[in-house]
Formats: structure tokens, sequence, C-alpha cells
């Protein structure tokens, strides 16, 4: 009989991912970003075929795709080695060249959509604005471009036009937990919300007619839900929600005069359908644990991309018998049984707080005994039931992990997101050492045998709760985590400096405080063997955090391994680079607990 080895690192990141996609006005073709040759390009079905074929190679990732109307060329937003820095080009539905159509060096381009006679670019960027940005309108024959929408105060977007494009919506962003929309009209700019105080949130809006708009808020409630403004009467009105869930996307679906809305509740989203003419929310069957992206067709169909926690995203199509696939991407020749789910649990933090955390277990034959703590990135983001090549493997490998939803995670409401406003250091870090306590006193983990590793603020808390609490870790991995947050501070995008004092911290008034809770003040106790991982191009950490902390622990003769990627971001955007640093990772991992 033929004997077969173990599935290896590699194998359990041979897998593929999908970034966005659009479907063609008339329905014939859909468009994705996916890295089926190792790096992202643009590839097409010929609808109702699904066999895939490439549509460009210019390998990097692509954060946005549309069609214009008549279906004549395709609009999409790509980067350059994860800089984020995305550039707006054309291609034909055909495929080819990409054709610049908005592009300045340096400069972010986000959220293009078209106007319904194809001629007109709508699009906000950082090329005028690096702070505030601009909302502009590009006329795609004469070349000329005015500005639609900017003002101080807050991050600008624009973000939707008025059927007969008389009106605009656009967002005013103070923070994550304090975002305004506001649609401007030929004669006023009006407030969507009664009110911009107390702070809160408007996460999406869409015009369903020349007066009327729907949105998501959160105003005056700790969860968001969909209200009803009138640009005729100015009134506000709530219309529907579903206890302790977050409407977090919605899409007007013109044909049955029905709204199609994603909602976060803790580590799953939900999916449901409101009809205009009677005001009925009704809660509809998902495919996947979590939706990242929903587009409806011409003709109503409903189109989503979304995954589960053994199975990476796909696209599905609603029809009359459910959901059917249109991509089939798995974990190429890994067994369903080597894939395996956490356990969701809760614990109480040091002051009562309930966390939900994700517990991954390895099967009893194969536990070596380890537990890796997770602290997630965002902060405000949260660990949920999508697909994580990474956990999956290191599973496999044996290690048990563990990855807490602590204050500041989304999908618990405004009050436990805005925890960790100006406290980045301390409160969630407890949060994280109870997480420790209750595995120890559970019998889940030994204190001897603890790894700790995380990614963009989950390295910065790597790196801080390896700093003042080493006695409970063997090794820590930091993944572009900030070390210095003055230094964090100073060097962010500079559209999220608006935000950044209510986010982190001011840097003189709060200056006692960044200094407590700046991981490079604690390096006489990062005393643990440490790998670092940075992308040279990212925005957002940039290389100098890393170098900080990797050059002063050095210096003190500590045992530190950095792996720089020369052609990467805040991520990993090339398959090759992705295997090569967690094959590095379990390396380093395994010679501490062999």
């Amino acid at each position: 009989m033929l004997d077969f080895p173990q599935p290896d690192v590699e194998q359990f990141f041979q897998t593929y991912g999908i970034e966005t996609f659009a479907i063609s006005p008339d329905e014939s073709q859909l468009v994705f970003s996916t890295n089926l040759n190792g790096k992202y390009n643009l590839w097409a079905m010929d609808l109702p075929h699904t066999f895939p074929y490439p549509l460009t190679f210019h390998n990097q990732s692509c954060e946005h795709i549309t069609y214009d109307p008549k279906g004549e060329f395709i609009i999409v937003v790509v980067d350059e080695d994860g800089d984020e820095n995305g550039q707006i080009y054309a291609v034909p539905p055909q495929g080819g060249t990409l054709q610049p159509v908005r592009k300045k060096e340096g400069a972010r381009h986000i959220l293009p959509f078209i106007s319904d006679n194809g001629k007109q670019l709508y699009y906000t960027s950082t090329k005028d604005d690096e702070t505030f940005m601009k909302g502009y309108r590009y006329n795609l024959d004469t070349d000329e471009e005015e500005v639609i929408v900017h003002g101080e105060g807050g991050m600008t977007i624009l973000v939707d036009k008025s059927p007969e494009e008389k009106s605009f919506l656009y967002m005013k962003g103070f923070s994550n937990t304090y975002q305004l929309f506001y649609v401007k009209t030929e004669e006023e700019e009006l407030l969507l919300t009664p009110s911009p105080e107390p702070q809160h949130t408007v996460t999406e809006a869409v015009f369903v007619s020349e007066q009327e708009i729907y949105l998501l808020t959160n105003y005056e409630s700790d969860f968001s839900y969909l209200a009803r403004f009138n640009l005729e009467t100015k009134d506000f009105e709530k219309v529907a929600h579903v206890e302790s869930e977050d409407f977090k996307q919605i899409k007007y679906d013109q044909t049955t005069e029905s709204l199609y809305i994603i909602s976060e509740k803790g580590v799953r989203d939900q999916l449901y359908r409101f009809k205009l003419d009677g005001d009925k929310l009704e809660e509809l069957e998902s495919p996947v644990g979590v939706i990242d992206q929903l587009v409806i067709a011409a003709s109503g169909t409903v189109y989503l991309r979304g995954d589960s926690e053994t199975v990476p995203a796909n696209l599905y199509k609603q029809s009359e018998k459910g959901w059917e696939p249109l991509t089939k991407y798995g974990v190429p020749g890994v067994k369903d049984e080597y894939l395996i789910a956490p356990d969701y649990v809760t614990y109480e933090s040091f002051d009562g707080l309930e966390i939900e955390a994700l517990l991954y277990r390895p099967k009893p034959e194969r536990d070596n005994g380890h537990m890796i703590l997770w602290p997630h990135g965002g902060p405000q983001a949260a660990e949920r039931a999508s697909f994580r090549s990474l956990f999956l493997f290191l599973v496999h490998e044996g290690y048990s992990l563990f990855a807490p939803n602590f204050r500041g995670s989304t999908g618990y409401g405004q009050k436990f997101a805005k925890m960790i406003e100006g406290d980045w250091g301390h409160a969630p870090r407890i949060d994280n050492v109870a997480g420790l306590d209750w595995l120890i006193d559970e019998g889940y983990a030994t204190k001897d045998r603890i790894l700790l590793m995380g990614g963009s603020y989950g390295g910065y808390m790597a790196l801080l709760l390896h700093g003042r609490h080493p006695e409970y870790f063997k090794a820590v991995v930091d993944i572009f985590g900030p070390c210095n947050l003055f230094s964090f501070i100073d060097s962010v995008p500079e559209h999220w400096k608006p935000a950044i004092a209510q986010f982190v911290g001011d840097p003189e008034k709060d200056k006692e405080k960044l200094e407590e809770d700046s991981p490079i003040n604690y390096l006489d106790t990062m005393t643990k063997p440490m790998l670092v991982i940075q992308g040279a191009k990212d925005p957002r950490v940039v290389k100098a955090e890393s170098d900080q902390v990797v050059e002063a622990l050095k210096k003190k003769g500590r045992d530190v391994d950095y792996i720089v990627l020369e052609d990467e971001g805040h991520g990993f955007s090339k398959k090759e680079n992705e295997i090569l640093v967690y094959r590095k990772v379990l390396d380093f991992l395994q010679r501490y607990t062999q």
C-alpha cells in the first residue's frame, strides 16, 4: 500500500485568495482579482460557465473593480507591492494592459464609481490633500475634472450619487467609531443623522431615489441599525434592527426594491433582506461564516464573496436551488480531517468584562503541549469565523492556538469597540493576560509552554506582553508591529492623522500614558527569543518601527531573527513570500518546542 506523507507548511499555504469581484451589466461576465498564478491578477468567467481565464498579468493586488454601465470597460484600483497607494486603471473586458486613468505617484485613490452614461468617473484621492482627501468628478471624454466634496476636520470620502446625479453622499471620518455621513445637494449639505453628537458611526448609505436614502448607523445606540432619511422633509427614522447585531453593509436591489444587509454578531455574519414597500426584515441563509462582499447584478441576482473556518474565500451565486459555488477554492492536498475549526469560548477579564475567544485544539495524537497566544490586529477589528491558513497549519503541527477578541474588538457594540481608544496598552493587555490565566486554570495551557505571536496591532501587543509579562512566554513572533507609539503616531499615513489623537493618543497631552504603553521602554525584560517580520513598503507600520526594536535588542545581546520583505507592505500579497515567512515561523517555533 502507498504511504503518503503528512502535509507540510507549503501545502497549507497553497491556497488561492479572492480580493474583490464585479459582475458585468448584462451578467455575462464575472471579473475577480485572484492569485491563481501565485500573484494577484484579474481573471474572468463567462457566465454561466465557471472556468476562469486570465485578463491581466500586472502581478499586483487590486482593491476595487467596477464595470462601466455599458460593459465596454472595467475600472480597477491597483497598488504596487502593498504600498496601498492605489491608482485607477481601465482594462477592456477581454483583458490586456492596464491603462492609467487617474494616477499620481505617492497618492492614494479609492472607491471609484461611474455615472450612468459612462462618461463621469467619481473617486476620492489624497493627491491634492494628503490629510483630509477630496472627492472628484472626472470626465472620461474631455479630461476635465472638478472637486465635488472636500472639508477639513475629518477624512472626507465620496460614497454615492443620486440616480439623477444631483446629490452626493460623502463620509467625514474622525475615528473608526466616529464617522458621519452627509448629503450634498445643489442647494445645501445635510447631516443624515439628527446630530453629530454623541459620537456615532454611519457605516454605509445608499440612495434608493432622488429623495430617499437608507443608512446603517448606531446613532444613540450601542449597535447599528437600518435608518431612513428623506431629503425633502429632512426626517430621520429608525426602521429595522436586530438585538445585539451590528448592521455593517448595505446593497440596493432596484428590481425588487429591496435592501440586502450584512450584519455582524461577534464572530459570524448574518444576511438579511429588507423590502421597502413593507418595511419587513427577512433573515436569509448564508453559505459562509463571514461575508466580505455582496454584489447585486442588474437582474437582481445576488452574488457574494465569503469564507468559513476551514474553507477559504469563494464566490457564490444565489439561485432557486440555494447558494451555488462559482469557485471551489480549498486547501489542495489536505484532507478535511486535517482542517480543524475552533471552539468559541468566553472568559471574564480583570473587571468582569466578558471576552469571546477562538480556541483551536490539535488532534490528541499530534498535540505537542504548546499554546500560542494570538492577539489580533486592528485593533478595532476581530478574529472571526473565517479562514486562516496560518492557524490551520499551526494546529496541524500540534500547537493549540488562542485568539481573544479583547476590548476594542468589533462585533460587540460601539461601547466595547471604543474601550481601546486612548488605551492601547493597559486594559487590552490585561484582557490578554486574563485569557492566559483562564487557559492555565482550565488546563488548556501551562506557563512554561506558551508562545506569543501577532501582526500589526497584534505585533505591538506581542512586543508589549513580552516586555511586561515575559514569565508567560518561551518565544515571541512580531509581524510588523509598532514598538514606539510616538514614532508610530508620527509616521502613519497623513489621512490617518485627524483621527490618531482619539485612536491612540496625543503625544503632548498623553505623553506619560504613551511612554507607559510603548514596548520600546521594556527592552530590559524582553529576554525571550524573538522573530521579527517586516514589509519594507509598509505604509501603516513603517520599517523603522521594527528596525528600532531589533537594533536595540541586538545591542543587548538578545536572540533576535529579522526578516525584511522588500516587495511587501502591511501583509503578504505574494504567495512565495507568505510561504517563506511561515516556514521560517514554524522553524522558529519548533526550535523552542522540541
